[in-house]
């Protein structure tokens, strides 16, 4: 790739201290007849020269949410602005090409009877300086294949051409929808860690759609985090990791363990089933409420084989630096990540634990609490 510029971004007039995007109490359902809501009540802010990842499972909200920032559908309550603008409400909704908002599909929906230079020239305006196109293609090491076709490049070649399309009328924000997806391994990383650069040289904001909590974390300013329509936590991906908001953002984001929690007063301490912890607010019995519960990190627990063990490796993926084990304990299965020299098969029974001084956190509290001596 060239030396990154900002001398190409685009400087078109934006009001001052304008948000790139603004979204406030927005819902929206597909079916009008029914309480099936696809987003409840979603507030997101995306600051300039910022890229915002929209993360969850599938069927969460996030390529919804997407569209509807492009204008692909229209909010049942609530409105989204750009640039300090409304574009949409429930009453009112502009075009999609009138928002100024570049988009890059997951497909990457390149025209096939185009060739890679009239694929990313397409959306200016005739007779628009194509200087910027040219710079693009460079920028995206592509200047040497603007004769090609969509199917005579590689994958990482078309996910490329597509964010080049994309760019060249010199938009404020870019839309990616899960735009590495199809590529393999290799390709996928090298990609999404140049995307923050490109973006930033091109002046321009962007918000992510991904599944994957890897990629997320590893390249957005700030992380969304959904499910089931509803936003759980928006933040920065060390606070995410430090502080989630929810047990199932510390699931799903840190694949940690939930369980629940309860206090011990004749014992001074709060327990789990895996051990006891320390309790610096002195709770009582009946003070926790009764869906208080504790993230484990995979790594915080051990697992130690006992033929007359309650518990069951039920499964194990090697990851080159260590096992990462799913054991059956009562009615959970729980991730385990333990060191390579830890070689355990399928159907071993074990008695697992909280490691000595190894942190959780408490929900809904939010508090660090600290594992006390294993007491197994």
């Amino acid at each position: 790739m060239v030396e990154l510029h900002n001398e190409m971004a685009s400087s078109r007039f934006m009001p001052m201290g304008a948000l790139p995007v603004q979204i406030d109490g927005l819902w929206h359902r597909y079916n009008e007849s029914v309480d099936d809501w696809t987003l409840q009540g979603i507030d997101l802010k995306l600051h300039n020269g910022e890229l915002v990842g929209l993360l969850g499972p599938s069927g969460c909200g996030k390529t919804t949410l997407l569209r509807l920032i492009a204008g692909f559908e229209t909010p049942t309550r609530g409105a989204v602005r750009l640039h300090g603008r409304e574009v949409a409400t429930p009453g009112r909704s502009l075009a999609p090409e009138r928002r100024g908002v570049g988009m890059v599909f997951q497909d990457y929906a390149l025209f096939p009877h185009l060739n890679a230079w009239e694929n990313t020239c397409f959306g200016l305006r005739r007779g628009q300086d194509t200087s910027r196109a040219s710079w693009l293609l460079e920028l995206l090491g592509l200047e040497r294949l603007q004769q090609r076709y969509p199917h005579e490049l590689s994958g990482g070649q078309r996910q490329r051409l597509a964010l080049a399309r994309a760019l060249a009328p010199a938009p404020s924000v870019v839309l990616l929808d899960e735009p590495f997806s199809n590529l393999d391994v290799e390709v996928r990383l090298r990609l999404r860690s140049e995307l923050p650069a490109v973006l930033s040289a091109c002046g321009a904001s962007g918000v992510l759609v991904t599944h994957d909590p890897e990629e997320a974390l590893a390249i957005c300013h700030r992380v969304a985090v959904l499910r089931d329509g509803a936003l759980h936590q928006c933040a920065s991906p060390r606070d995410l990791v430090e502080s989630p908001a929810t047990p199932f953002v510390g699931r799903f984001v840190l694949q940690s363990n939930v369980l629940p929690v309860w206090a011990e007063t004749s014992a001074g301490c709060l327990r789990c089933p895996l051990g006891d912890l320390d309790d610096p607010e002195g709770f009582r019995e009946g003070e926790l409420p009764s869906d208080a519960t504790v993230l484990v990190a995979p790594e915080a627990i051990g697992l130690h084989p006992d033929p007359s063990g309650e518990d069951c490796v039920m499964g194990r993926e090697f990851l080159g630096h260590g096992w990462l084990y799913r054991v059956q304990s009562g009615e959970r299965q729980l991730r385990l990540l333990r060191p390579l020299s830890d070689d355990y098969e399928r159907g071993l029974r074990c008695r697992l634990q909280l490691q000595e001084g190894v942190t959780v956190l408490l929900h809904p509290q939010r508090k660090v609490l600290r594992s006390l001596s294993n007491r197994l």
